[in-house]
């Protein structure tokens, strides 16, 4: 069956991508064509670039807390976590304590340390999504060679409170490195104030490029590279620079910071306005995660009665664009670890869905999609009851 070429299409999933803004691809543009030369390059053409390229460095880091020094380029939020969890952990196995129903990046990369010998201590999380506090005296401090933890989780947008965990691991001297990958840019993240030691960010998060991303880490921290090959970020992740990317970076980590309330404002309207109009018109509804610690723009909601993947489907061929959770896990049907780990009912975990809104949206979309969603819900579940 064709997709309904009468509806145009709503993106609902700017958890896995957002369209860059306009004055990013401005900026890109501009640099691509005058900033090409290679920034190692001691040429007045290398020099120029190298400018453009520290510039931005500057402003990523400053309105991230951290200072220029720390912060290293890298292609995305993956290599970020891989460089972090891979680049922090000694050469003699110990134990990586993580989240249960973390990022697929966090996750594999942690396994591939597994199969050499680490070992895996996973916190639990609570019916909201939440970190349980009370387990942190218990981990395996002496053992303990890292601590990973996603500060808003992709799938639910739950926005975990790192204070405690962090003062913990400052106690043992055991690094944290967090996964901002779907905060940054959304809410305001200040990296020194968390107390970790290393945190990971991507751009097409926030409506920068896809392809850069970087990896905030501690003067003091030792840091092991992955690749090898250049003098590029002081030999942490060598290879040349991509001067166009890091400038769309910083614009559209510029754009969020000149009024993020504003912005953060704009998002949860939009996204309550759909959740409401949704619990409206075709319910039952349940929404998964804590509803007051979560991201603006995420609402994680499931559908009692119905399958998830004939229901994206069926949203596909109206014009909806959302996801059932992570992309980089979209090839799973299994339940979202996440919602399993927060002991959801089965007929929860069986259809949730991920719709995540973006600075491009408009109250009159949601209330276009809250039609188009109950349409798909009713007649569905009037087909199931058949």
């Amino acid at each position: 069956m064709a997709a309904d070429t009468s509806h145009h299409l709503i993106y609902l999933d700017n958890n896995a991508t957002t369209r860059p803004l306009p004055e990013v691809l401005e900026v890109m543009q501009r640099h691509f064509a005058d900033s090409f030369a290679n920034p190692g390059s001691r040429h007045a053409a290398g020099r120029a670039a190298r400018k453009v390229l520290e510039a931005s460095r500057e402003s990523i880091a400053q309105i991230l807390g951290a200072a220029p020094e720390e912060l290293i380029f890298t292609s995305g939020g993956t290599e970020s976590i891989n460089l972090a969890i891979r680049g922090l952990v000694g050469t003699n196995p110990g134990t990586i304590a993580l989240p249960h129903g973390e990022h697929p990046a966090t996750l594999e990369a942690c396994h591939a340390l597994q199969r050499r010998g680490w070992k895996l201590h996973f916190l639990d999380i609570d019916s909201e999504g939440r970190l349980v506090e009370d387990q942190f005296s218990h981990l395996p401090w002496d053992d303990l060679q890292l601590v990973s933890v996603m500060l808003a989780h992709n799938e639910t947008g739950v926005i975990q409170d790192l204070g405690p965990l962090a003062a913990m691991c400052q106690q043992h001297r055991v690094p944290l490195h967090v996964d901002a990958v779907q905060a940054a840019g959304k809410i305001p993240v200040d990296f020194h104030a968390l107390g970790v030691d290393a945190m990971s960010i991507g751009a097409h998060k926030f409506n920068g490029p896809r392809g850069i991303g970087g990896l905030l880490i501690k003067a003091e921290r030792t840091l092991n590279p992955l690749i090898f090959g250049g003098h590029q970020e002081a030999e942490r992740r060598p290879g040349t620079e991509p001067v166009a990317l890091i400038a769309g970076m910083a614009a559209a980590l510029e754009a969020f910071d000149a009024d993020p309330t504003s912005r953060f404002q704009q998002l949860q309207q939009l996204r309550d306005r759909l959740q409401a109009g949704l619990r409206e018109r075709c319910p039952p509804v349940i929404v998964n995660g804590s509803q007051q610690h979560r991201l603006p723009n995420t609402l994680n909601i499931a559908f009692p009665g119905l399958e998830g993947d004939p229901l994206l489907i069926a949203l596909d061929l109206e014009g909806i664009a959302c996801s059932l959770g992570s992309a980089c896990a979209s090839g799973s049907s299994e339940p979202a670890p996440v919602l399993v780990a927060m002991n959801c009912p089965n007929e929860v975990l069986d259809c949730s869905i991920r719709f995540s809104v973006g600075v491009g949206n408009t109250e009159a979309e949601m209330d276009d999609a809250v039609g188009r969603i109950a349409g798909v819900v009713n007649r569905m579940r009037d087909n199931c009851s058949q």
